[in-house]
């Protein structure tokens, strides 16, 4: 993590301890994520049962390195570049554990599905594809904000708009495929939650990035349109 050093190395041990704990939050809830998708496929209930017990970690993170912010808030009073960075944190941490929340949907409904079906899913590799491109952004933005790289989050805008174009074609196959065969409808139901499940990730992925941008440019790119 690079930021302007003070002249308390106190100060600056805080710092850095708040965003190190801020980016293992980001490794747990990326892990989620991947294991979610995975589940997907393997339909292994042991796995699946490990993103769910995650959450408990994750929501403590959460609690805890918001303490760790509102302590700095109190005590240091922080400006202009400081303020930004703590605020990023609390944002970024609060957008963690939401897509941690979304793993842990995601991991419900394959739970529901492994239960009933061994059969592969309908739009398999589509849905697999999507949530890829949700994983590198997460993985983007995080090791953006890890960098201190406004340059690199402002990459990560662009891939938002392919996981939103998955998730409208994916469900327009859904939707066919419910019309064409009633039978399995409850699972195709349970998929059409996945994918709505990844496409948010998408979105929170996508806020991470736009608070790196905020936080080492002053200056506000929420719905801004890359080059």
């Amino acid at each position: 993590m690079k930021y302007p050093t003070h002249t308390s190395t106190r100060y600056d041990a805080e710092l850095s301890a708040v965003c190190i704990r801020m980016q293992q939050m980001g490794t747990i809830v990326s892990g989620q994520f991947r294991q979610a998708i995975d589940s997907l496929v393997t339909r292994d209930l042991m796995s699946i049962d490990r993103v769910i017990d995650a959450g408990h970690v994750v929501n403590a993170l959460e609690v805890e390195i918001n303490e760790l912010c509102v302590d700095i808030l109190a005590r240091r009073q922080p400006t202009a570049n400081d303020l930004r960075l703590v605020s990023a944190v609390i944002k970024t941490v609060n957008d963690l554990e939401r897509i941690g929340d979304e793993a842990e949907n995601i991991a419900h409904m394959s739970k529901t599905i492994a239960q009933k079906t061994t059969a592969p899913l309908p739009r398999q590799l589509q849905i697999e594809y999507q949530g890829g491109i949700a994983f590198d952004m997460l993985g983007g933005a995080m090791a953006a904000f890890d960098a201190m790289d406004s340059a690199a989050a402002r990459k990560i805008g662009h891939k938002d708009t392919l996981v939103e174009e998955e998730f409208r074609s994916i469900l327009r196959h859904l939707i066919a495929y419910m019309m064409e065969d009633t039978s399995e409808l409850s699972t195709t139901l349970h998929v059409a939650f996945i994918i709505r499940s990844i496409e948010r990730i998408a979105n929170h992925a996508k806020n991470i990035s736009e608070y790196v941008v905020y936080m080492l440019e002053g200056r506000e790119v929420r719905n801004y349109t890359p080059e």
